[in-house]
């Protein structure tokens, strides 16, 4: 059976996000079934790690808050995680569901895609989303 996102309450999470007055900075996107749906929120990375377990596979949207001593900017990600124990016909389907989540998730500057734990280290991922932005006034200082 073919995979589908429940598009209007992924949107709704996916807004919450990038709202600029919201407190939640990630969510992810997870399987019902044969349906994407949105999953748990959260204002911790380390607490978004924990849903990232060796025998799921989901989506992650997170935004970080990037900049230097000029200014700061939030940047948004991404993250496909893909435990270890899936098997290999679901992560065949990974990249045709990513699809379909980026008919939501249609505004971010990096994507990964993850498969061991030690590549979701927040401070790796804050780096790759530095590297995206555009001026850095704190190299100046070195």
């Amino acid at each position: 059976m073919a995979t589908k996102i429940d598009k209007e309450a992924c949107r709704e999470s996916y807004n919450m996000v990038r709202d600029d007055n919201s407190d939640v900075n990630w969510v992810i996107f997870q399987y019902d079934q044969h349906t994407i749906v949105p999953g748990t929120q959260g204002t911790s990375y380390d607490d978004f790690k924990r849903q990232c377990t060796n025998d799921r596979i989901l989506f992650g949207f997170h935004r970080i808050i990037t900049g230097d001593a000029m200014s700061k900017r939030a940047k948004f990600a991404l993250i496909t995680w893909i435990g270890d124990g899936v098997t290999v016909l679901q992560r065949a389907k990974v990249s045709t569901d990513k699809s379909l989540v980026k008919e939501v998730v249609q505004n971010f500057a990096k994507e990964f895609v993850i498969c061991e734990e030690q590549e979701l280290a927040e401070e790796y991922i804050k780096q790759e989303l530095e590297k995206t932005g555009g001026a850095n006034y704190d190299a100046q200082l070195e």
